[in-house]
């Protein structure tokens, strides 16, 4: 099974530090051959994007940042596991990497279910 795995944060929690990126790299270069892992990538901030939404009737398009947002995607990776307590796990390690070399560090991992047609 596929899933979808999404880092939140607070935005302004400042640039990650080198650790963490050194640290996500070879993780994920590790994860790699397991063949587990179909992608995974890393989002700008909200300043560079902008939401399409519909209200109304209406479809209105808002360019970031994203002010009135508590918690925005970082980064997201999708994963093939038999189970969703597998992919868990797995989101478990990758927050635990964050812990580890980001101080002060607070987010979480949404993991979901891709549904396959």
């Amino acid at each position: 099974m596929k899933f979808l795995q999404m880092v939140k944060s607070r935005e302004n929690q400042g640039n990650p530090p080198q650790a963490l990126y050194d640290a996500m790299g070879k993780y994920i270069e590790e994860f790699a051959t397991t063949g587990r892992l179909v992608t995974t990538g890393g989002l700008l901030p909200t300043s560079s994007g902008a939401t399409v939404r519909a209200s109304g009737g209406q479809v209105i398009v808002s360019d970031g940042p994203f002010a009135e947002a508590t918690e925005v995607v970082g980064g997201y990776a999708i994963v093939e596991y038999d189970t969703l307590e597998e992919a868990v796990a797995g989101a478990k390690d990758f927050i635990q990497l964050h812990v580890d070399n980001w101080p002060g560090w607070e987010g979480e991992s949404e993991v979901r279910q891709i549904a396959e047609f």
